[in-house]
């Protein structure tokens, strides 16, 4: 739940067999001269029709950098993990985001000390005060920090 502050990671994520093949089909929509690989422009092209959003330039830029120097682009393999991994990024975003929702009673966008036990009461009723009081007061910046940041983290269209 607190990603940034408890070095949680999101757990692994295996696309369906359809979503694969779209995956697939995107990729060589993308690459319409069948170079086997995607330039900068059809990676972002490829990003918009899979996300519904264009890329940064940050985001390019870390992409190519990534790519495999002795290619001229990413290819398919590489393509493929990009993907899941974003995908898995957004899927992991709206599971925080719905959690953090349902004990955000008052839809304040924070949770207060007293909203944190009656979640935790939910969630955990035997912990004791004092490991709440504890866990509150070491998350209590990621989780004003996550209703701050998750639209940088994810475009408004995807992060509902």
């Amino acid at each position: 739940m607190f990603y940034s502050q408890a070095g949680a990671r999101p757990r692994t994520w295996e696309a369906s067999p359809s979503e694969h093949k779209k995956w697939v089909e995107v990729f060589k929509a993308c690459d319409e001269d069948n170079k086997g690989y995607l330039s900068r422009e059809d990676f972002k092209v490829a990003v918009v029709m899979l996300f519904g959003y264009k890329p940064s330039k940050i985001e390019a830029d870390s992409v190519m950098s990534s790519v495999d120097p002795n290619t001229s682009g990413i290819q398919l393999k590489e393509f493929l993990d990009i993907v899941r991994k974003k995908k898995e990024a957004q899927l992991y975003c709206s599971e925080v985001r719905h959690i953090f929702t349902a004990f955000d009673r008052h839809y304040r966008g924070y949770l207060t000390l007293e909203d944190f036990k009656k979640a935790f009461k939910q969630v955990a009723p035997k912990l004791s005060e004092r490991i709440i009081l504890e866990v509150f007061r070491c998350s209590r910046n990621a989780i004003n920090i996550y209703t701050d940041t998750v639209e940088d983290v994810l475009p408004a269209s995807s992060a509902d």
